[in-house]
């Protein structure tokens, strides 16, 4: 399952958290998570069917991620999509994410 981003949500974290039910791997995603973005992430928030998914998402992706809001507002299935592609706010994400990025030029091809 593909995100917006190019991200694979199959192999994200708190997608496999959520899909296995399982408080333990929640509580292990928020740790990590906790520390790597120095944030306060618990593990009752883990909890993500994918970002195009209609039903729970993590509060990040449902909230904050701007590449979400653009293709979603754009009406766009992910940024190799769209006519910007690629933007500033997609080209920044891929810098940290270039997994991201190969998975998006598969689907331009």
């Amino acid at each position: 399952m593909i995100a917006y981003c190019g991200l694979d949500c199959s192999k994200c974290e708190g997608f496999l958290a959520t899909q296995a039910d399982s408080n333990s791997q929640r509580a292990e995603v928020s740790r990590k998570w906790s520390a790597l973005y120095a944030a306060d992430i618990k593990p009752e928030q883990i909890n993500c069917d994918g970002c195009k998914a209609q039903g729970r998402k993590f509060f990040y992706c449902e909230n904050l991620c701007e590449i979400r809001k653009c293709c979603t507002a754009k009406g766009v299935d992910h940024c190799a999509a769209c006519k910007e592609y690629p933007c500033q706010t997609l080209s920044a994400f891929i810098q940290m994410a270039p997994e991201a990025g190969n998975a998006l030029e598969r689907l331009r091809s």
